[in-house]
């Protein structure tokens, strides 16, 4: 008789598991192999305990690292073997609740399983606007805790109707487990609320309404996974101009969703990367470059020669673009600073004059998420907005510690982290705080995570700057807490730090840190630094020469002021008023006297060496004499006038110990003539800077981060001057490159100096 050779061992799986279809991928895979034993979900991630020969158990596991479910990602591993038990079946068990690590997964596009069912006039679930399955659907915001079972969902409500039951329960089918399970007899119901009549309307034909609505004129809210979308028809420039009169919103771009990637290449030119990334399970607002005979209304996003573009990621999105056969403004429903909405009566309460129509749907939306963007740059993607489809982002280091660490970020595009057990989880776009809407967000994703992962801090990691508002919260929580730790990072680090956290760096670092603002050492407002950094510290060794923001923060809006500080860097009052230049002579003489002596004793004048705020200077200087409107529009504008000059040339300028110095630069650029040549010769100026800065400093390698890095052009040619000088570089393609990336870095930084402790 032929002996064979059994064994039985249980494998704990941490990492982005639940939700995803793993424990019927389990069931499957031990079934092919004939193994025994069984597999359930808890607070950690999933548990497996398996038995059978030798051989086929060994399979099994390196089956299970080459080949998981695609929507998982496996941190780690742990493999023990204990004794037969000789289990006659495989089963997959209830989950056990038990301390919370695991990842939670975030909400995923239409898959095209899906699709096809509902676009097959004799399924069940022909045109059902809820259709998902184990592969797609929300998972995020509709979570109230772990584990991820329908019961700590916003799903609980609905009671399953006997065939999704029995889909629910069968680990051979693909709804196993998938806790939005649902169909027309037991599912979420659409219907319209309307301002005028006051009252729910309720009938099959929901979807005609609101197409009807939409070719109106009409603008209307859409109740989607994360929140609600304001829409109109994208291509009636009257509707797009009402939509942003009503909105209050003048000039910063629309995101725009299309049927399909045929309907998107009809108005937008698109990189192979592009269409990766917009066909991509994430669907992401991609920015990509607007085609000039484009069918969208000129409104969209004026000025600039970008626009963003998504597909649908909802069953919803793609019933309604399917009747409506024309792309579609899609974009947050909220006020200025304020978050996302998720119903429909702060809808009304807040949006009366926008819009007076929505169709909605009776599942809660527990967690409110807007949609992520992102720009590519020849094959790297650059994330602006980590949002739905992204997070909750987790990552797994071996900078370990016993200590919970909570990173707040910074005060714009306000993010926060969590580390603790090997992983930093960081998460969804929050927004900025200016509001007390926005600082209530923030307070209720704190809850969010605290309660998925049973966390209370050990330390809390946050800006340096005194007025932002996580600095203040941090400050007055540690003196209530005085077992909290309290670590303060400045806010360039963070920004090198996010980049070295993403790509686990634990070297020393050339970091290229440019942006709008951000609270230096010496109390300044800084924006233009060098840094040789490791994940322990750093030293500033370059900057950009300091200049003057007349108002404080009325020059980020008014890029004027910001100009004429430049030139009170230069010239002498009277040399100025004796000036021919557009700029000089849009101040009245008791004007210029007047931001003079704001200057020369500064009054309301805090000094700055951002990068982000000479943009604006230079966009005044080179004859835009307007408002912004948005940030970052100085760049966007500044931007497509480089496009359409692409030329070889630069500017002068000086690097005096260690101070970038841009007086020639403008005196050169008060004799230009054509703001197409001052654009690209400036984007061109700083590139060099860079290029010359690296050089001096090789072999460190380069990191770029900060927000002015989302200049697509700038981006560009630093790269390829990089590679045209093997100069070792890395841009943050996962996590944020704005201040969206701040609490990454600074989580980073709390876990390497306590991880340096444990080794001292």
């Amino acid at each position: 008789m032929e002996y064979i050779s059994k064994k039985r061992i249980k494998l704990e799986i941490s990492g982005v598991v639940q939700g995803v279809g793993f424990r019927p991928f389990i069931y499957q895979l031990a079934l092919k192999h004939f193994l025994k034993g069984h597999v359930l979900n808890n607070g950690n991630g999933v548990v497996i305990e398996i038995e059978g020969e030798n051989s086929q158990v060994d399979i099994f596991h390196s089956m299970l690292e080459i080949t998981p479910p695609t929507l998982s990602r496996i941190d780690a591993i742990i493999s023990t073997e204990i004794e037969l038990q000789n289990t006659p079946s495989f089963s997959i068990l209830q989950s056990n609740n038990t301390n919370a690590t695991t990842m939670v997964s975030p909400d995923i596009s239409m898959c095209e399983d899906c699709k096809e069912e509902m676009n097959d006039s004799i399924n069940r679930r022909y045109k059902y606007p809820f259709i998902n399955c184990t592969n797609c659907g929300p998972r995020y915001t509709i979570i109230d805790s772990l584990p991820y079972d329908r019961k700590n969902t916003s799903m609980q409500n609905f009671e399953m109707c006997d065939a999704c039951r029995e889909e629910y329960e069968d680990p051979l089918n693909r709804r196993f487990h998938a806790q939005p399970t649902s169909c027309y007899d037991c599912g979420p119901k659409l219907y319209i609320s309307s301002i005028p009549q006051n009252f729910i309307l309720e009938d099959k034909e929901l979807l005609e309404s609101l197409v009807e609505f939409i070719k109106d004129g009409k603008s209307v809210a859409l109740k989607g996974i994360g929140g609600f979308h304001l829409i109109c028809d994208a291509t009636n420039e009257k509707a797009v101009e009402e939509l942003r009169l009503n909105k209050n919103r003048l000039t910063k771009p629309f995101a725009v969703m299309f049927k399909d990637i045929q309907s998107v290449k009809e108005s937008a030119d698109l990189s192979e990367k592009d269409e990766e990334v917009i066909l991509s399970k994430e669907r992401p607002i991609v920015i990509v470059s607007k085609k000039q005979d484009t069918i969208l209304a000129s409104s969209i996003a004026p000025n600039i020669d970008r626009v963003g573009v998504l597909l649908p990621y909802t069953p919803l999105h793609e019933l309604l673009l399917e009747k409506l056969r024309k792309p579609i403004v899609a974009t947050s429903a909220n006020l200025s600073d304020e978050p996302i909405i998720r119903n429909e009566k702060e809808l009304f309460k807040k949006l009366p004059l926008v819009v007076q129509d929505a169709l909605s749907n009776d599942r809660e939306i527990l967690n409110a998420c807007d949609d992520s963007v992102v720009l590519n740059v020849g094959k790297e993607s650059i994330v602006l907005r980590l949002s739905r489809g992204y997070a909750p982002k987790s990552f797994s280091t071996n900078k370990t510690t016993d200590k919970k660490v909570l990173a707040l970020g910074a005060h714009q595009k306000s993010t926060m982290s969590l580390a603790f057990d090997g992983h930093i989880i960081l998460s969804p776009h929050i927004g900025d705080l200016n509001s007390l809407e926005a600082f209530e967000y923030f307070h209720r994703t704190l809850g969010t995570f605290k309660r998925f992962y049973d966390f209370e801090p050990d330390i809390i990691v946050c800006d340096k700057h005194p007025k932002y508002e996580t600095t203040k919260w941090a400050r007055e929580y540690v003196l209530e807490h005085t077992n909290v730790e309290l670590i303060e990072v400045q806010h360039h680090y963070a920004h090198a730090l996010a980049c070295m956290a993403e790509y686990d760096l634990d070297e020393e670092v050339l970091a290229f840190c440019f942006d709008g603002t951000g609270y230096g050492d010496d109390n300044t407002l800084w924006g233009g630094e060098v840094l040789v950094a490791s994940p322990r510290e750093y030293e500033r060794i370059y900057n950009l020469q300091k200049f003057s923001l007349l108002g404080g923060e009325k020059a980020v809006k008014e890029p004027r002021r910001i100009a004429l500080s430049l030139l009170f860097e230069c010239f002498t009052q009277n040399e100025m008023l004796n000036m021919d230049n557009e700029l000089v002579n849009s101040f009245s003489k008791e004007e210029m006297h007047n931001y003079y002596l704001m200057y020369k004793k500064k009054l309301n004048s805090p000094q700055s060496s951002s990068i982000g705020r000479l943009f604006d200077g230079v966009y005044a200087l080179s004859g835009n004499l307007q408002d912004l409107a948005y940030e970052g529009e100085s760049g966007l504008i500044l931007e497509k006038y480089a496009q359409d000059f692409p030329c070889g040339v630069s500017y002068s300028y000086t690097i005096d110990n260690g101070v970038i110095k841009f007086k020639e630069m403008l005196l050169e650029i008060l004799n230009e003539k054509d703001k197409n040549v001052i654009s690209a010769k400036f984007i061109n100026t700083l590139v060099i800077i860079i290029l010359e800065i690296a050089k001096k400093h090789l072999p460190l390698p380069v990191i770029l981060s900060g927000g002015v890095f989302q200049n697509k052009i700038l981006l560009e040619k630093v790269i390829e001057n990089f590679k045209e000088n093997n100069i070792r570089y890395f841009i943050q393609s996962q996590t944020p490159i704005n201040d969206g990336g701040i609490s990454f870095g600074q989580a980073y930084y709390a876990l390497n100096m306590k991880n340096k402790d444990n080794y001292e």
